[in-house]
This record gives C-alpha cells, structure tokens and sequence, in this order.
C-alpha cells in the first residue's frame, strides 16, 4: 500500500461510516482522489465494496475454475446422431468457485481470483460472488471472450456418456497477473489452489509467497503438472486415482494407503486427505492417521461433494481442529453436498455440519 492509502484505511477503520467527502477533507485532496485511492484499496482487499468493510485477517484467498455448468439428460436411451428429448440444468460451477461458495456459507471471508468473460454469464457469476458476499475484485476479465462452460450429457440412468471442457481462458492466469496480487496473497490465512491454474503460475505462487496452501487436484490428467511441486503444499485432498497418480504408489489395501500417505508427508505435506468415495476418507499428517468412513445421508447427487470436503478441513484450519475432526468436518460438509440436486447445497451451514456430526456418533 503507498502511505495515503494506509491514510485512508486507517481513518475508515476508525469510522466505517466515513464519507467520501469528509475523506478529502480530512487528506486535503478531491474526492475524486479519494475515490481512486478507495478503489486500489478494493483491489488489494483491504476493504470489500463500497460499504468501507474492513477485510478480516482471516479471510481465505482461492485461484482457480469458474464455469457455467450445463448438463442435459436424457429421458429415453440415448440415440447418436439424432435429437433426444431430456432435460437441460444450467448452474454456476468450477472448482475454485465452487469451494468459494461453500466456504462463503460456513460464515468464511473469500477472495476468488478467477477468470471471466465479458459476457453474460460472468456478469451473472460477478453478481452471485456479491450475494453470497464473495470477494470477486480482484478477478479478471478477458475482453471479448466467453466464460468457461462445461457441458455434460447424461443417458436415461443419469450417467455421463460425454462431457466437453471449455477452459482455456483460464491461461490468462499468469504469473504476471499474480504477482499484482501480492497483497492478497501475503494477508490471507489460506490459499486454495485448483489445477485449473496454470503449472507455471502455481509453481510461482508456492515458491514466493508464505502462506500455507491447500491443494485441489481437479483430476488425475491435471494433477500431474504438480507432481515435482506436491512437497511444497500444506494440505493436500487427492482422490484414490490422483494419489496414485502423483505417488507411482497403487492403493490396494490399508497398508499402501499409508504408504502413500507417507510419500506426500515425507515429500514436506503437512495433512493428507485421500478421497475414497463410498469407501470413507484416509487422513494422515505422518503422526496421526486412519480410515473414516462417510456418515449416513442420503445420496442424491455426488458432483459437489469433493468442492465441498476442500471447504470443511479449510475452515477446520482456520479453526485450529486437528485432523481427525478436520476429517470430520469435510465429510460432514460432504454429506450436506451430496444430498442435494445442486451442486452447491442450500443447506450448508456450520448448524448443519454439527448436525451430521452428533448424528454419526
């Protein structure tokens, strides 16, 4: 920050009411001055919005994905080369964005540093971020481009028979842009990561800045461009395929679980959470460790529930737990996901994760 703007935020934080006006007065500069300096400040993520809300210390910075989701199923087998009548759902999604939003409802401050196009539905994302009360400023917009989509078609029985992914927006997160990004990166509490970010942009971002990282593979095909970098992550949630993929270690049993847990600690991870789907959780930080199998729920759609266990052992750090209710928490926040049609439940919430939790004792 340049001293006048540690001015500024320093008579804001004394009064959160303060006027543009009584600004100016107060620096003895215009309020058109006043109002570039408060701008910066947004961008930076001292203050979020125009409402002068200080940002919190504790607020949690996430880079990666954001898409329009569009998946259209069937209702009948599906026919190749032909019109098939279903159903078509249109929602926000991307992983980053995603853990953003869960985050957001678990009463957590987020700055997403994303990719959007100038159009209609990165409007629509940008004014989503403002409800949820996501911090989205500090984003980029490309000029004449459209927002990341990911469509999806599902057959009769609701299973996906062919997806298309159009990310390659997502190349304009470079290392330049980042680097104007180091204030965000050097005050928040956590940094979250998807492998949705260019190889090169997180290799910067783990090399240069002091915070602890929280890693979210995406896929087994992109976590190898972290493979070489895995050491340098605080926690890390792979799935069975994307651990065996960043290990060389198969995952066969309880004993090469381990083993592969050991590989990422030995490697300088700090926590390890292996995502076995119906088969639980393995969690590991090289001294405590062990399987937890998911809590009873009902199961009505599993997109989200990876997006969601990231958000739960985020905010477990942020409160200090240790790793087996770490563990607790993201499998909690992961039942609350999977019980949903959405990708994102509307029942997440810290009331409800306590919930899931005394229920499953």
């Amino acid at each position: 920050m340049t001293n006048r703007e540690k001015e500024i935020l320093k008579w804001i934080e004394e009064n959160p009411f303060i006027s543009q006006s009584e600004l100016a007065e107060k620096a003895d500069i215009a309020r058109s001055s006043v109002a570039v300096h408060i701008s910066n400040l947004i961008k930076k993520g001292k203050i979020i919005g125009k409402g002068y809300i200080i940002q919190k210390k504790s607020f949690i910075t996430v880079i990666g994905g954001t898409n329009i989701d569009i998946s259209a199923q069937s209702y009948l087998p599906l026919k190749n080369y032909d019109s098939n009548p279903g159903k078509v759902n249109t929602s926000f999604g991307g992983v980053g964005r995603n853990i953003a939003d869960n985050l957001s409802r678990l009463n957590q401050d987020v700055e997403l540093i994303t990719v959007l196009g100038d159009d209609f539905n990165g409007e629509e994302v940008k004014k989503n971020c403002k409800v949820l009360g996501i911090g989205i400023s500090n984003s980029l917009t490309i000029p004449n481009s459209p927002t990341s989509t990911y469509i999806s078609i599902l057959d009769e029985n609701n299973d996906m028979k062919i997806a298309i992914s159009a990310m390659d927006l997502y190349e304009n997160l470079t290392i330049d842009f980042v680097k104007s990004k180091k204030e965000i990166l050097d005050e928040c509490k956590i940094c979250i990561i998807d492998t949705n970010t260019p190889k090169k942009t997180i290799e910067y971002i783990v090399n240069n800045f002091n915070v602890p990282i929280f890693l979210d593979c995406v896929s087994s095909t992109k976590a190898l461009k972290i493979k070489n970098l895995i050491g340098k992550f605080h926690t890390i949630k792979p799935n069975k395929l994307e651990a065996e993929a960043l290990s060389d270690i198969k995952i066969i049993d309880l004993d090469s679980l381990k083993k592969c847990a050991d590989f990422f600690i030995q490697k300088g991870v700090k926590q390890v959470f292996i995502s076995l789907g119906e088969e639980g959780v393995f969690y590991s930080n090289g001294q405590v460790f062990g399987k937890m199998m998911p809590f009873k729920g009902k199961i009505i759609n599993t997109t989200g529930a990876g997006d969601a266990f990231m958000s739960g052992i985020a905010y477990s750090f942020l409160e200090n737990l240790n790793i087996v209710e770490s563990c607790k928490n993201g499998i909690a926040c992961a039942t609350i996901a999977i019980s949903s049609e959405k990708t994102i439940s509307d029942n997440m919430s810290l009331e409800n994760i306590n919930r899931i939790k005394e229920e499953n004792l």
